[in-house]
């Protein structure tokens, strides 16, 4: 089996637990690729990694893995996915981090998770992207965001006025800190912080979600996945920020945005009994209830 793992370190606690991975993998004679700067630092703390191959990039990952791994937070794994793009190799995302909605198994399940990887005890969850375009060049690798496209002002003290419309009609002006769009993966990341909706994965939806509004009456609005959603922005500056998920850049405010629901999509290991609604319960503590 061709495996690739991705991370961008990991704390000195965590030896250990990679440690048991990595001889996992070999006694299961798998066919290591990983990433060269976390090749590095496990060469540097004594890990044996010979014979694996390594990547840095999209362009010389090996499109022939069957598995990538990401071991970090959910930051991690937002990174992996710019290096899967479009070739459909399924994450398996191992959380050596906080919180960990995309990275949901924790270190202790680790070696229990990767077994059922391997008797082919899992499921595959599809996850929509959004897709970004310009009115004019923006250095942008990877147009695409699994969590969320944010407009946000570049100060700290006036608002920014976004002009917005969904397939072509005049939806509002926010008076804001700023806007995300978020697709339901991203519905309990920074939208959800400013009070969107949780959306479940399966459903064709984008979330529009004011930062900070100046109107009370305006609140985060749910469209369709198929809609394309344009935006100008309006400022006594004239720089302002764009992102996607972590990768953020600075445009002029003459500039206008796009976006709607990619062409690919992006494939989730899930092993069993750890499902969307289990994640949610877990995550944000729903059942710590003494009536339960």
């Amino acid at each position: 089996m061709k495996i690739g793992i991705y991370s961008r370190s990991i704390q000195e606690t965590f030896f250990p637990i990679m440690g048991e991975i990595l001889s996992f993998f070999n006694q299961r004679s798998a066919s290591l690729h990983i990433h060269s700067n976390f090749a590095s630092q496990l060469r540097e703390n004594g890990f044996n990694i010979d014979g694996v191959k390594e990547f840095d990039h999209y362009n010389n990952l090996d499109p022939e893995l069957e598995m990538m791994i990401s071991i970090g937070g959910d930051g991690t794994f937002l990174e992996t996915v710019t290096y899967i793009r479009n070739r459909n190799i399924p994450i398996l995302g191992i959380n050596s981090g906080r919180l960990g909605f995309l990275a949901d198994i924790a270190p202790k399940d680790i070696i229990e998770a990767l077994n059922d990887v391997f008797d082919h005890k899992y499921t595959i969850e599809n996850r929509s992207l959004i897709g970004m375009e310009t009115s004019e060049p923006l250095n942008c690798e990877f147009p695409y965001a699994l969590n969320d496209f944010t407009i946000r002002k570049n100060d700290q003290s006036t608002l920014v006025k976004i002009h917005t419309w969904v397939n072509g009609e005049f939806l509002n002006t926010y008076w804001a800190d700023g806007l995300i769009i978020s697709t339901p993966t991203g519905s309990t990341a920074y939208s959800l912080s400013v009070g969107g909706p949780i959306v479940v994965p399966e459903t064709n939806n984008l979330i529009i979600s004011p930062i900070a509004s100046h109107n009370l009456t305006v609140r985060p609005l749910v469209v369709s996945a198929d809609h394309k959603i344009t935006f100008n922005v309006e400022s006594r500056t004239d720089t302002h920020i764009a992102s996607l998920d972590a990768r953020t850049f600075f445009f002029e405010k003459s500039m206008s945005f796009s976006v709607k629901k990619a062409p690919f999509s992006i494939r989730i290991i899930k092993i069993e009994g750890h499902s969307y609604f289990n994640t949610i319960r877990n995550k944000l503590m729903w059942g710590i209830d003494k009536r339960n």
